[in-house]
């Protein structure tokens, strides 16, 4: 039977300090104790219950983290104060000085920059790789990789990583399958299908109104522990610390996720099919024409949809600026990064999101100057969004009128 991820955040339930349906917000930086002996005890991790310092852990903290391990069916999750402080933090954990990573060759721009211009500078090494071939993934594997990383939906490609195979490939090679899953929550559950550690950016769609950043690192009991240790974790020596009212903040919005995420990806269905109907090379993971359709079938959870990003290329980079521009102009949305808004975003990733990656390897992943990437709203009417996007395109020219 599939995993229901909504129904795990269903079945929370928090009172507050005064009885309060939402839990109370521990507005503090440090904590108090009334004996010497709680406090070294606390300090030492044998103190279930107490806080120290909010770097360390705090209460608002810890519900929405546990709320984010009910979702994706991990035993415990680590918030943190953006996405790349998660991920930054789960690689420098699992490697060391002399360590390989084999990584997806299409991932976030910042997550392509640490690994391709950061790392090194600590003696980490990283392969890219097309994730969707698992025999480039097994030959890229060295003796000294310890871990296989790549997003389940990739950033801003759309490729699928098959999470089953490249689990048995972690298995095989003693490796720690690491899964950014920003993309697609509730619509695939990595570590229900072999991951080891499972990322967010929190600042998209699990938060949804694009008011904040924020990261969270789900995973074992022991990996979080070792992440937090006040004497080797790097979440706690590098210091990623989430805001406390932040983390309320956040863990309200998730409540409404599995509600948001079908309406995204219902709008996004519907005007994927129609430019692909309109002639555009259009990259949607529901499409059937989709490479990663039938991946994507397989190990999705039932009911949330193939998510809220697609691509169309529209042929050149001042067509898709005048096509964004325009749209924004009509109100259709804002020429802006990030995603999981509701309104619809759209950007050209090769000069926004992905400038990271050197423009040869941009051309040899497929990710093309007139390539833009939209996250699309939650409009009620997305057959009145659509007719408004077909004007803008037949006014600057990418689409022919006689097509029409």
């Amino acid at each position: 039977m599939k995993y229901k991820p909504a129904d795990r955040i269903q079945d929370l339930q928090y009172f507050g300090e005064f009885g309060g349906v939402n839990p109370s917000i521990s507005d503090s930086s440090t904590y108090t104790f009334l004996s010497a002996k709680t406090m070294f005890d606390t300090f030492e991790g044998n103190a279930e219950g107490c806080y120290l310092y909010s770097r360390h852990s705090s209460p608002s903290n810890l519900y929405l983290g546990e709320a984010l391990a009910a979702m994706e069916g991990t035993e415990t999750a680590n918030v943190a104060a953006s996405g790349m402080g998660a991920i930054t933090s789960v690689l420098m954990q699992l490697c060391n000085a002399g360590d390989h990573i084999v990584c997806s060759r299409t991932v976030y721009g910042g997550t392509y920059a640490f690994l391709k211009n950061f790392a090194p500078k600590f003696g980490i090494q990283t392969t890219f790789v097309d994730i969707t071939k698992t025999e480039a993934v097994e030959a890229a594997v060295q003796k000294n990789t310890k871990v296989l990383y790549c997003e389940t939906v990739s950033n801003p490609l759309l490729e699928i990583a098959d999470l089953e195979k490249l689990s048995e490939i972690a298995g095989l090679n003693n490796l720690k399958l690491v899964v950014d899953n920003t993309f697609s929550p509730l619509s695939i559950s990595p570590a229900k299908l072999g991951a080891d550690v499972v990322i967010h950016s929190l600042t998209k769609f699990i938060n949804g109104s694009s008011d904040t950043v924020g990261g969270v690192v789900c995973g074992t009991k022991d990996f979080i522990n070792d992440l937090r240790n006040v004497n080797d974790g790097a979440a706690m020596l590098l210091g990623p610390t989430m805001d406390s009212l932040r983390a309320a903040s956040i863990l309200k919005n998730l409540r409404t996720l599995h509600i948001r995420m079908k309406q995204h990806s219902h709008n996004a269905m519907s005007l994927a099919r129609k430019f692909q109907e309109d002639g555009f090379k259009t990259v949607y993971p529901g499409l059937k024409s989709h490479p990663g359709h039938e991946t994507f079938k397989r190990l999705m959870n039932e009911s949330y949809g193939f998510g809220g990003m697609l691509t169309i290329d529209v042929g050149s980079l001042d067509k898709a600026n005048e096509l964004m521009e325009l749209m924004q102009k009509r109100n259709l949305g804002y020429l802006a990064v990030s995603l999981g808004f509701y309104k619809t975003l759209f950007s050209a990733p090769g000069t926004s999101t992905s400038s990271e990656i050197p423009e040869e390897e941009q051309k040899e992943m497929g990710l093309s100057d007139g390539l833009i990437r939209f996250s699309i709203g939650l409009d009620n009417d997305i057959e009145r969004t659509y007719e408004m996007m077909k004007e803008c395109m037949v006014e600057v020219g990418v689409l022919n009128t006689e097509m029409v």
